[in-house]
C-alpha cells in the first residue's frame, strides 16, 4: 500500500500503524505519530487501520539545548 510519510512517498506491507511504523523502521517507543492529520496514541496504534494513500506524521525528539 502506498502511504505518504513524513511527506515522503513510501510502500509498505503493513495494514496497522504499529506494524507500518515497525516495518519502516520506526522501533523506538518515544515517537509521535498522526494519520492523516489526526494525533495517534501508542496504545491506539495496533488498532488504527491504514488505507492506500493515507497521510502518516511520525515525529521524534531531538536532543539539544
Amino acid at each position: 500500500m502506498k502511504l505518504l510519510v513524513n511527506a515522503q512517498p513510501r510502500e509498505v506491507q503493513a495494514s496497522d500503524l504499529d506494524a507500518a511504523l515497525r516495518e519502516l523502521g520506526f522501533d523506538s517507543p518515544a515517537i509521535a505519530t498522526a494519520l492523516n492529520g489526526a494525533f495517534v496514541p501508542r496504545a491506539a496504534r495496533a488498532s488504527a487501520m491504514l488505507s492506500d494513500g493515507d497521510r502518516l506524521e511520525i515525529v521524534a525528539p531531538m536532543q539539544g539545548g
